[in-house]
């Protein structure tokens, strides 16, 4: 087994067509930040990008 880790983006958003906080994930900041910033229309709108680091785990075959 080998253990890497990578980064990931999670875009937390105000959904307001439904009125609901809905979150994404993302492997690049710019597919995040693009996603983002679409959500982002109006006045009540509001997205957040948290950067994470999560561990994979490859199994050797």
């Amino acid at each position: 087994m080998e253990n890497q880790t990578a980064q990931e983006y999670h875009v937390t958003y105000f959904d307001a067509e439904c009125g609901r906080i809905r979150s994404e994930s993302f492997e690049s900041r710019q597919d995040a930040e693009r996603f983002a910033g679409r959500n982002c229309i109006g006045e009540e709108s509001w997205a957040l990008i948290d950067e994470v680091t999560v561990e994979q785990t490859r199994i050797a075959a």
